[in-house]
C-alpha cells in the first residue's frame, strides 16, 4: 500500500492594497501600507510604514521625543542610519541591514533621527501590539546589527530572517516576542520562486517594497509599494517579477483582543487609553 502525501495548502490572495503617501514624525515623507483606510490593521500587526528617499528634506526632521505603551515597534533599516534615544537612559544607532525590536510595555518616551545628512535613508517600521496581560510591561530592547541578521541562501532566492524560523530551519536574531511573528526579507531574482510554510491561523502578508511578484494560479502581478493579503493555507508560493522582487513577508499569531487605539497608545478599551494620555502628561512614564 502506497501512503498518500497531501500537498500543502498554498494561502489564497485575499486582497492587495497599494501603499499611501503619508507624513509622520516632524515631516517624514514615507509610504503607509498598513494603517491606513484601506487596511487599518491585521491582528496582531498594527500599522507598518516604508521610508524611501535620497532627498535630505525628506527625512532630516525625523521622530522627536514621543511616547508609547501597549505595543511594540520594530525598526528594520534597508540603507542609511538612525540614531535613537529614550527617558529611560537608553540610545544607540540602527545602522544598515539592522533591526531594533522595541517593547514599548507601560510606557516610554523616545526619539528617532537621521544618523546622516545626506544619502539614501531607506528602511520600515512596523508595529506589533501586545496582549493585555503584557501591556503595562516594563520596556525592553532586542537590538542587532546587520551582520549578525542569518541569510538563508536558496535556488534565486535569498532571505534574510529577523524573527521566526523558515521551513530550512534557519532561526531569527529577535526571539522574545509575544506573537510568534515571522520576519523575514526575502530578495527574489527574476522568475524564481520563494515557498514557505507559515502556521496555521497566522494572519500573514506581503509587503512588497521591490520590484514585484507573481502568486502562481492567482495574482499576475503586484508591484511596488503594495502590501498582499493572504488567507488561510499552510504554504505562502510567490514568483519575482521580470525584475526580481524585495519583499516582508510577515506573519503572526491573531491576539483577538478589542483594540483600543489612541494615537501612540494602544489598548484594550477607552478608559486605558485616557489613563495612558494622564500618565504621560503627569510624567508617570
Amino acid at each position: 500500500m502506497t501512503a498518500t502525501v497531501t500537498k500543502p495548502k498554498d494561502r489564497p490572495v485575499v486582497a492587495v492594497v497599494e501603499g499611501m503617501p503619508a507624513s509622520d514624525g516632524a515631516g517624514v515623507r514615507l509610504t503607509r501600507m498598513l494603517g491606513q483606510p484601506k487596511l487599518q490593521m491585521l491582528d496582531p500587526f498594527l500599522m507598518l510604514d516604508h521610508f524611501d528617499s535620497d532627498k535630505t528634506d525628506d527625512y532630516m526632521a525625523g521622530f522627536p521625543d514621543h511616547p508609547h505603551r501597549g505595543f511594540e515597534t520594530v525598526t528594520y533599516m534597508l540603507n542609511g542610519r538612525l540614531r535613537h534615544g529614550d527617558n529611560k537612559g537608553h540610545s544607540g544607532v540602527i545602522d544598515s541591514g539592522g533591526v531594533q525590536w522595541m517593547t514599548a510595555g507601560r510606557g516610554i518616551v523616545h526619539s528617532e533621527m537621521p544618523e546622516q545628512e545626506e544619502g539614501l535613508m531607506r528602511g520600515f517600521q512596523l508595529w506589533v501590539n501586545l496582549p493585555g496581560k503584557l501591556k503595562m510591561s516594563e520596556p525592553t530592547y532586542q537590538e542587532f546589527g546587520g551582520a549578525e541578521i542569518p541569510v538563508e541562501r536558496r535556488i534565486g532566492a535569498t532571505v534574510k530572517v529577523i524573527a521566526g524560523t523558515t521551513s530550512l530551519g534557519t532561526a531569527g536574531v529577535v526571539t522574545k516576542q509575544a506573537v510568534d511573528a515571522r520576519y523575514f526579507d526575502v530578495r527574489l531574482e527574476p522568475g524564481a520562486t520563494f515557498e514557505e510554510t507559515v502556521p496555521a491561523g497566522h494572519n500573514a502578508f506581503l509587503a512588497v517594497f521591490d520590484g514585484s511578484v507573481h502568486i502562481p494560479g492567482q495574482v499576475e502581478t503586484v508591484g511596488a509599494p503594495r502590501i498582499v493579503v493572504l488567507g488561510e493555507g499552510e504554504r505562502i508560493n510567490v514568483a519575482g517579477g521580470p525584475k526580481g522582487a524585495g519583499f516582508l513577508l510577515l506573519a503572526g499569531k491573531p491576539i483577538g483582543e478589542p483594540v483600543a487605539w489612541g494615537g501612540p497608545f494602544v489598548m484594550n478599551t477607552r478608559e486605558e487609553v485616557m489613563q495612558a494620555f494622564e500618565d504621560f502628561q503627569s510624567g508617570h512614564f
